[in-house]
């Protein structure tokens, strides 16, 4: 799967708990969702477990821990998609 179409559905799944509507416009792989988004860690759990059923993957406690920007979660999606 490419980066782009992975961008393009996780803005999908992230724009919900958004509280920074500035920062979304110009959302880039280097967008950080509690720096940038503003997004609180009660719905980050839920973003992982967002994107752990549109993508059908399991997402352990390791790699959810290093889902905090764009470009980590897109690289932790293309490696369990693999």
């Amino acid at each position: 799967m490419k980066k782009e179409e992975i961008i393009e559905i996780l803005t999908t799944l992230v724009k919900p708990y958004v509280q920074n509507e500035e920062a979304f416009t110009n959302l880039t792989e280097d967008t950080d969702f509690i720096n940038d988004l503003e997004i609180n860690s009660a719905n980050l759990v839920d973003i992982v477990l967002d994107v752990e059923d549109e993508f059908n993957i399991e997402i352990d406690n390791d790699s959810m821990e290093k889902m905090l920007s764009v470009k980590a979660v897109v690289a932790i999606i293309q490696e369990k998609k693999r």
